[in-house]
């Protein structure tokens, strides 16, 4: 798991490391070079043209260092040091000289004049204008040499972050004046503002380097939010006891369905058993049963009075885990029925779909939750709940709030989907891709999520985990089909395989 730590921290971490390892400024930033570089050719051949952009501070002196260990390598370029001020900082001063100590360097130090190179889509800008400390937009000067740059073809491949992107909080910053990489390769751990659907423009790829930050440090500082790794599901996937039996692992109970949407409910259900619940019974509708037990016989049913749409409550206390929503539409009857569901006082909830929608139509319900449920909304449907939010980061906020006062779990779905836990801590999930960004998708989440509950899970892991192991078979379904023609039965046929390469991790 890799903690996101806020910029400012960061720079703190760094220095605890100078002062403990210890090693000295310049011996850091010599270090995070030859990382990057090893990075970048990897990626880029010897043949690329590329263009070095400097700032005054830490982060120019990381480029110029840069700039120095890809001439060793054999590689053409130029480098532009801007310092309109006349002050560089000690790092940055040394690595100039040690660049200009270099026999046949293209090298200009802009400090009033700029006259621009000519950027062709041949050509591989590497960006270390500013790095993560900046807090403020960049203006003047430096926001045309940001647009100039963003204007060309050229490939852009940032160092640590973007420049001109603040590490958190973008809400304040002028867009014009942010970089806007293909590829961000930055140091020690991923930032918040990578997570954020309104700054993928800016980061494009990113990958995290290893810089040696002092492990002491980064195990004592505490982080709100996580990045998870496939180290961490592992365990929760271990081998199952060779005596074990259905009722070893949980009846999960599934309201789903109404006239219409019971493919929604079909979708869930298979999930669920799939991801190894020992027994699921699906409440549905009177009319929807022979749809879902033609085809899908392995799950037990229970009918609702009603023939077409949610109204009748089961007794819930007998199941281990319950789920709520996929399919269930919007009539008062199914509204009335949630809320008796809600009284029942029942152990933790899956809440998904139309069951977030009617608890956004009225406000009262979210309280009558039962603690430690968990909610999967995407973005609009939280919005719902929660009101509207004008970006990424004030969802994010606003959704870890919502999970601590509710003590809920709040899975707000996304590229990198958000698991807000009761506590405060939020975790960024690593797979899945746009595929499955399709119909049925989330129902599928469901059913995984309810079936680690039902196994006796606890609601974050179980919640963590699902939504791991759903973009992990996503993953895999895009590898046996396309991104483009993924349906959100490919998910499910790729549970066990998602299954095997976590356990093997």
């Amino acid at each position: 798991m890799m903690k996101i730590f806020p910029t400012n921290i960061i720079k703190e971490l760094d220095q605890y490391t100078i002062q403990n390892e210890p090693i000295n400024s310049a011996d850091l930033v010599e270090r995070a070079a030859r990382v990057f570089v090893h990075e970048f050719c990897r990626r880029y051949s010897k043949q690329t043209q590329l263009i070095v952009f400097a700032g005054q501070g830490n982060n120019g002196a990381d480029a110029l260092a840069i700039a120095r260990l890809l001439l060793d390598e054999g590689y053409r370029l130029k480098t532009y040091l801007f310092n309109p001020t006349n002050h560089l900082s000690y790092d940055c001063e040394l690595n100039k000289q040690r660049l200009l100590a270099m026999a046949n360097i293209d090298f200009t130090e802009v400090v009033d004049d700029f006259i621009p190179p000519v950027l062709t889509s041949r050509d591989v800008v590497i960006d270390g204008l500013f790095g993560s400390g900046l807090n403020r937009p960049l203006t003047g000067g430096f926001a045309a040499v940001v647009r100039y740059i963003n204007q060309s073809e050229a490939t852009v491949v940032s160092i640590d972050i973007p420049s001109g992107l603040f590490g958190e909080d973008n809400r304040t910053n002028i867009p014009s004046a942010i970089i806007q990489a293909h590829t961000t390769l930055t140091f020690g751990f991923p930032k918040l503002a990578f997570m954020l659907a309104e700054n993928e423009v800016y980061v494009g790829e990113w990958k995290v380097l290893d810089i040696g930050t002092h492990p002491q440090i980064v195990e004592e500082t505490p982080a709100d939010f996580m990045y998870l790794l496939e180290e961490d599901i592992s365990p929760v996937f271990g081998p199952r006891n060779k005596f074990s039996h259905k009722g070893t692992f949980g009846h999960a109970l599934l309201i789903a369905g109404s006239k219409g949407k019971m493919g929604a409910a079909q979708l869930a259900a298979k999930a669920c058993l799939r991801s190894g619940a020992g027994l699921l019974t699906v409440h549905v509708p009177a009319k929807g049963g022979n749809i879902l037990q033609t085809a899908f016989p392995e799950a037990m049913l229970s009918f609702d009075n009603n023939a077409e749409h949610f109204s009748s409550v089961p007794d819930s206390g007998s199941y281990s885990a319950v789920g709520i929503g996929p399919g269930l539409g919007q009539h008062m009857d199914s509204a009335a029925a949630f809320e008796r569901l809600l009284q029942q006082k029942t152990k933790a909830l899956v809440i998904d779909a139309d069951a977030i929608n009617m608890l956004a139509s009225n406000n009262e319900l979210i309280k009558k939750v039962p603690p430690l449920s968990i909610l999967t909304p995407h973005p609009k449907e939280f919005d719902r709940i929660a009101g509207e939010s004008s970006t990424s980061y004030e969802r994010l906020l606003k959704a870890r709030a919502f999970a601590m006062e509710h003590s809920l779990c709040i899975v707000l779905k996304g590229a990198y989907t958000a698991v807000c836990s009761p506590e405060g801590n939020v975790y960024f999930n690593c797979t899945g891709n746009p595929g499955m960004a399709t119909a049925g998708s989330g129902d599928v989440l469901t059913g995984i999520i309810l079936s680690l509950l039902a196994q006796g899970i606890s609601p974050v892991t179980a919640a963590v985990s699902g939504v791991f192991l759903h973009g992990t078979a996503g993953d895999l379904a895009a590898v046996y089909r396309s991104e483009e023609s993924m349906i959100a039965s490919d998910m499910i046929e790729m549970l066990g395989k998602a299954f095997k390469q976590i356990r093997n991790y």
